[in-house]
């Protein structure tokens, strides 16, 4: 008998499949495993380690081919995580102690995951997660639990949570969908989905355990809809939306090196994010026009010392130079926050988000801002390169950059080395505080990034990675949306071009609002460009103008979201 249950869609599409329930419970395996002495528990968890650390530098290298490069740097943070000393160090004490090593791994991660759980910063509670993820990953490989079987026919998969590395390791183009019980919007399970293009839908809480393995189920990311058991009509009318959304996803892939230009002949460029050269070659055919966020950062983690001019200069070379004639916007160092350095020497803070970070760390250590901006001042000697100041909140603050960039010039003149001469200086609008005097930043840069991750967690003091508020967290909340239209507004009042690097700005639903709002670009992981480009292709000015102009209206996120699906559905 057909049911329906419903949940929150948060990754688009439609999937059709056979349900596999998955479960972390891992006692009856627990229950079997023999352990050894010591010694050989110790050698056997040397042995789980670098088999993880192998399989997830496996994973982060196929995601990076592929153009996913927020899997891949998940990846990377597990791999780090893997590897950490004092996880090890907790781990094998458990052991002397006389404890198995899968129960040792289990509880070690179990306390520092408790650990970041009892944090203030939405980014290290985040952490709690993945360290569960990466102890349950050894506890597999110690109890030869190994991956998840498949099979070799497509599947819905459901669970409460799902973990991310999990996630990462589905055999492409198999899971059709997921459905889960809980877990944040923007978690790293929901961000690997996205980049595969796997319908998803949360927040079914104690009903999830209605779904059992072997039943046929329909995932509608579009309503939140999870069909068991679907009538034969149902099935037939699903199956027919499922064929036209591969068609869709096929033509779009054919004609994404097009422009992205309405019916009424407006251009809006699409460019990509990016975190190293080697994401440009996926990017390229997927028709980026450049990029328009080169995450500089990726030079500065996962070492000892910084990375000196050349090695900087070299990678930002590289990109400038596979961007062609197109702009390649490079952010600045965006360190602290989620993006603590141990060799900045940080004093620590109880809300690294609110604390020193990104541009405040670039003005507090000249030395290596200075390092940077002669990388990236000779890499624009190459191609069309462009500087962007993150986390600005005052025209001081873009005065002193520039000042900087000055002396950078002054340096690499007296030290007879070449670069660009005019390399235009823009910032990224990503705190309310930007958002409200965009007038008067507009006057001292050339240009505006909206940044919506932190504008929307900002703005609705939200914390996007706690699962009990994380429904809150919605880039159509009209606070946002009004932030966002009059930040265009500002930009285009004094001359200059504006952009979004945010998540909003590959989001489809999104994309007739921020044209109609009048974005010169939108920057967005690679795989979203075709699609994106097909929705802008499909209206006229004024369809776009009365669907925003409505928009503006309303006054619940939901409601705006429901607008943006009729809307965007109408012409499919």
């Amino acid at each position: 008998m057909e049911e329906i249950l419903y949940g929150t869609g948060v990754v688009l599409g439609i999937g059709i499949a056979t349900v596999k329930v998955l479960s972390s419970d891992e006692t009856d395996y627990l229950k079997q495993y023999e352990a050894g002495t010591p010694v050989l528990e110790a050698s056997r968890l040397a042995n789980a380690i670098q088999t993880a650390s192998a399989d997830l530098v496996q994973l982060k290298e196929a995601a990076r081919v592929a153009g996913q490069q927020k899997q891949a740097d998940i990846m990377d943070a597990h791999y780090t995580m893997v590897n950490d000393p004092e996880l090890a160090a907790t781990i094998a004490t458990k052991i002397e102690q006389g404890i198995a090593a899968p129960q040792a791994v289990l509880a070690a991660a179990e306390e520092f995951a408790v650990l970041f759980d009892s944090m203030a910063d939405s980014y290290l509670r985040e952490r709690a997660a993945d360290v569960r993820d990466v102890g349950r990953r050894l506890t597999r490989l110690l109890a030869g639990t190994g991956q998840i079987q498949y099979g070799f026919e497509p599947v819905v998969l459901s669970a409460q949570e799902i973990e991310p590395s999990l996630t990462a390791g589905m055999p492409e183009g198999q899971v059709r969908g997921m459905v889960l019980g809980r877990g944040s919007t923007t978690s790293h399970t929901i961000i690997i989905a996205k980049s595969r293009s796997i319908p998803v839908i949360t927040g079914l809480g104690d009903a999830i355990s209605r779904i059992t393995s072997g039943m046929l189920a329909i995932v509608d990311g579009y309503t939140g809809q999870v069909i068991l058991n679907p009538t034969p009509e149902h099935l037939a009318e699903y199956q027919e939306k499922a064929a036209a959304e591969a068609a869709r996803k096929y033509q779009d892939s054919q004609v994404a090196t097009l422009a992205a230009v309405t019916q009424s002949n407006t251009k809006i460029q699409l460019a990509a994010n990016i975190g190293s050269p080697a994401d440009m070659t996926a990017a390229i055919k997927q028709g980026a026009e450049g990029v328009g966020l080169f995450r500089s950062e990726f030079l500065f983690l996962g070492r000892d010392v910084p990375p000196n001019e050349e090695e900087q200069f070299i990678a930002y070379k590289a990109v400038a130079e596979q961007c062609g004639q197109h702009l390649c916007v490079i952010r600045t160092m965006d360190i602290g926050g989620d993006k603590p350095l141990h060799y900045l020497n940080i004093n620590k803070e109880e809300n690294p988000f609110l604390g020193l970070r990104a541009i405040r760390i670039s003005l507090t250590r000249p030395e290596l801002f200075i390092t940077q901006l002669k990388a990236i001042l000779r890499a624009a000697a190459y191609g069309n390169v462009a500087i962007m100041l993150p986390m600005i909140i005052s025209t001081a603050e873009i005065a002193a950059a520039r000042q900087y960039v000055n002396q950078a010039r002054v340096e690499l003149t007296k030290e007879g080395k070449s670069f660009g001469a005019a390399v235009p200086l823009g910032i990224m609008i990503e705190t309310p505080a930007a958002a409200v005097i965009a007038r008067e930043l507009a006057t001292e840069c050339e240009f505006f990034s909206i940044g919506t991750n932190d504008l929307v967690q900002y703005t609705l003091a939200v914390d996007r990675g706690n699962p009990a508020v994380s429904s809150l967290y919605s880039h159509f909340h009209p606070a946002v949306l009004r932030l966002i239209d009059s930040v265009v507004k500002a930009g285009h009042e004094h001359k200059i071009w504006v952009g979004m690097c945010g998540e909003m700005a590959g989001d489809l639903l999104a994309a007739p609002l921020l044209t109609a709002m009048g974005f010169d670009k939108l920057s967005m992981n690679a795989p979203a460009i075709p699609r994106i480009k097909e929705v802008i292709r499909r209206f006229d000015d004024e369809q776009m103008r009365q669907v925003l102009v409505k928009a503006l209206t309303l006054k619940d996120a939901n409601d705006i979201r429901g607008l943006l699906i009729e809307f965007v559905q109408q012409a499919e």
